[in-house]
């Protein structure tokens, strides 16, 4: 007859088993940042088996590619590529890709609509964040804050002079918006009060509600180029925007206009831009994106007075991005659940 095990023993090996057991019934998630509010990573825990990559960096390629495979959901960011060759590491149990971002060009959202697995993103949340920001880089563009920052520093301020540092100011502008969505409108609702000549707006389609609580007119594409004092991008990256402001549009802009992008790099020509700064076409330009981000050191628009590049701090307000994690969290347990996802792309 084998020896009895301590009641202690025979309870720790029964607990294990249990443990066990349920890890393995568990979803699979993989999270490709570890620096991601720990509150969304917190309730994943609860249920879920989560494998974080360890590195304040994007996670690499190969990384990506090997600790998807038999996950049940992916929680991404913008800095990771997602497209077939990672959905068909991941495998046919793959449910959710979530991105902490309102953008998702970075997912091939047609292959993931092919196989069934639904994408989830965060749009509502950073909207008064980036509109925020969007307007501290124009003040920032258009009154030459980080030139006249550098004259204290390096001996360049004198004394005081009647035009040395001037910018050119909001009130009496016209100001242009490219996209008039939730951000474009919060965008001109904290530009009224700077009290603008006109803002008129571009997109496909008329939004005439939103436009008369800011007083906005809509105009085409080349109207807004020949008028505008200041141009903000708060559009999509779509084919159609892809490089929309190339050096055609540059040509078609007034010299003394201001383009502040804080949407997608992709929707600029950068070496186009570069050669309408440099050779004065437009007055300057403000840039919170970039093609490629970061932005190389001996990038030539780095050379540049009349240009703020800022590193893609869009939505960088702190509470911002603690739902911000929680709601890519929230995307994942629903759809795993096969329930209604908080912010769902439609595919």
């Amino acid at each position: 007859m084998p020896p009895r095990l301590p009641f202690g023993q025979v309870r720790n090996l029964l607990l294990q088993g249990h443990v066990i057991r349920r890890m393995s019934s568990q979803p699979k998630v993989y999270v490709t940042r570890p620096d991601v509010d720990d509150s969304g990573l917190e309730l994943l825990r609860k249920s879920c088996q989560v494998t974080t990559w360890h590195e304040t960096n994007p996670v690499t390629r190969s990384e990506l590619i090997r600790e998807v495979a038999g996950k049940d959901a992916l929680y991404c960011a913008l800095t990771d590529k997602v497209d077939k060759e990672v959905l068909d590491s991941a495998g046919p149990q793959l449910k959710c890709v979530a991105t902490i971002s309102v953008g998702y060009d970075h997912i091939d959202v047609e292959e993931c609509r092919k196989r069934g697995i639904r994408v989830g993103f965060t749009p509502d949340v950073l909207t008064d964040a980036t509109a925020e920001l969007t307007l501290a880089l124009l003040l920032a563009t258009n009154r030459r804050l980080f030139e006249a920052n550098k004259q204290v520093y390096n001996g360049g301020w004198k004394s005081w002079a009647p035009m040395w540092m001037c910018g050119q100011g909001l009130k009496g502008s016209r100001v242009g918006l490219l996209g008039f969505g939730r951000i474009g409108q919060e965008i001109a609702a904290r530009i009224v009060p700077f009290k603008p000549t006109e803002i008129t707006y571009t997109t496909r389609s008329l939004r005439p509600k939103e436009a008369a609580a800011v007083n906005a007119r809509h105009v085409d594409f080349d109207e807004m180029l020949r008028e505008s004092d200041f141009i903000v991008v708060c559009c999509a990256l779509t084919p159609e925007t892809k490089e929309i402001f190339n050096a055609a549009a540059f040509q078609k802009m007034k010299p003394n206009c201001i383009l502040i992008n804080t949407a997608r790099g992709g929707v600029v020509d950068q070496k186009a831009l570069y050669e309408a700064l440099k050779t004065k076409r437009i007055l300057a330009a403000g840039l919170d994106v970039t093609t490629p981000e970061p932005l190389p050191l001996d990038d030539p628009l780095l050379k540049l007075d009349n240009v703020v590049i800022l590193p893609h701090i869009g939505s960088a307000d702190i509470e911002t991005r603690k739902e911000m994690s929680r709601i890519t969290a929230r995307n994942i347990l629903a759809a795993l659940a096969g329930d209604k996802m908080e912010a769902e792309v439609k595919l």
